[in-house]
């Protein structure tokens, strides 16, 4: 029987295990919370902006992205009894209650986001390889799974599949790089056409907008400090796993444009030549990602579980008297994770293009979280101890954060699909 009152942390917005993790393991924690599909559009955004442009442009989203989670943590730091506070909490502390709303609406949008981008990426993906079937009808294939998945309430339970996942991602990642580096090598690609910047304004905050989604996961900035046993070297550590990353991002993206010029579609994997190997490692990142997606769901299902526990008529109908769940309440809490299931799926079958949807969440929600509310939050807790170039920097961030989201949001749905016309389907 489950208890009311006593509902589960959010993963996305706190830490349930708290002062455990090394600093290694606190380093793989950060590399997984990071790394996602949208490192498969990086070829393709390089591709949109140019190789100069998505070279600049993914350096700078890392080194912004990393100094905001740094001084995101230092708010925490700042606050009384800073160490439970989550980002609702600094939403909260800083905007009151219309802050909180805003923060944990768009820590919400932006796993629904990869969710979708999950689910469109495998439809894609599954379409190329086998003919006969249309992305969509893949996508609805996978959602009976993907419901069955859901009703497993325990996250343990699920990383055996997460470990199998990570290990395609790897394999997929070296074989496109493999491949890439052949026809470099080879005949096939003729380097000195490639641009260094896109003939259109417009292609430059698309691509940014992809660069900016591979960095996701920023909504595990505090659980990933938090769950440290030695706090003080979280700055160390995650300046290491930046800098890591920003450099397989440009590398990966580069090489990747590079080889194949405006022939780079927006999926990486779908650029290997046909054959065994390359269908064997398109298809086992897709099973690897239909057992992560409900990892994905899963803050998903906890914040709408904790909403309806919330209302009045689910505790008036859904308890029995007491601290428990009735059957139905249990029945409704299932049915709940089949409509999101189901919900997500409609959504991923009118994504036009993967390379297009990534931009758009990166340009709109992973901007906002990154860049607005942090350096909100870092003006609002220490504007008076800062000195003036943090300040101006956070100014700088703020701006530039809020105008990328805007015009970006505008540019990925009426300028750069049309202008360029790239969209894969």
């Amino acid at each position: 029987m489950e208890a009311h009152g006593k509902s589960a942390e959010t993963p996305l917005l706190g830490s349930s295990h708290r002062g455990t993790a090394s600093s290694i393991q606190t380093l793989g924690n950060i590399l997984v919370s990071i790394v996602g599909t949208g490192v498969l559009g990086l070829p393709f955004a390089f591709r949109v902006a140019g190789w100069l442009a998505g070279t600049v442009g993914v350096i700078v989203t890392g080194l912004s992205t990393c100094y905001c989670m740094l001084i995101l943590v230092q708010c925490r730091k700042r606050l009384v009894c800073g160490e439970e506070k989550t980002y609702g909490d600094l939403g909260y502390e800083c905007l009151g209650k219309p802050g909180r709303y805003l923060t944990e609406f768009l820590i919400f949008i932006s796993y629904c986001g990869g969710s979708v981008a999950y689910l469109k990426f495998i439809g894609q993906t599954l379409a190329s390889v086998f003919s006969g079937m249309t992305f969509t009808s893949f996508i609805f294939c996978l959602v009976p799974i993907e419901i069955m998945l859901s009703w497993i309430r325990t996250l343990s339970a699920l990383s055996p599949f997460t470990i199998f996942a990570d290990v395609c991602n790897v394999a997929a990642i070296a074989m496109v790089v493999k491949e890439d580096v052949q026809v470099l090598w080879g005949s096939g690609s003729d380097i000195g056409e490639r641009r260094a910047l896109s003939p259109t304004i417009a292609g430059l905050p698309f691509g940014a907008g992809v660069a900016v989604f591979c960095f996701e996961g920023f909504g595990m900035t505090l659980a990933l400090e938090g769950s440290m046993r030695e706090r003080d070297a979280f700055t160390r550590v995650l300046i290491q796993a930046f800098c890591g990353l920003t450099t397989v991002y440009v590398l990966f993206g580069l090489i990747g444009y590079l080889a194949y010029g405006d022939q780079t579609l927006d999926i990486a994997t779908l650029n290997l030549p046909q054959g065994w190997s390359s269908m064997v490692v398109q298809l086992g990142l897709c099973m690897g990602l239909v057992f992560t997606l409900p990892i994905m769901l899963h803050p998903l299902h906890e914040i709408m579980e904790v909403k309806l526990k919330e209302s009045r008529w689910f505790q008036k109908y859904c308890y029995d008297g007491g601290d428990y769940l009735t059957r139905a309440g249990k029945l409704g809490m299932y049915v709940m994770r089949a409509v999101v299931v189901m919900e997500l799926a409609l959504v991923a079958s009118y994504v036009p293009a993967f390379g297009v949807f990534t931009s758009l969440v990166g340009s709109t929600v992973c901007a906002l979280i990154s860049f607005v509310l942090p350096t909100i939050f870092h003006l609002k807790i220490s504007g008076s101890s800062l000195p003036t170039w943090q300040k101006a920097l956070d100014v700088c961030i703020l701006s530039c954060g809020f105008l990328f989201a805007c015009y970006g949001t505008y540019n990925t749905i009426f300028g750069a699909p049309r202008d360029l016309g790239y969209i894969h389907t």
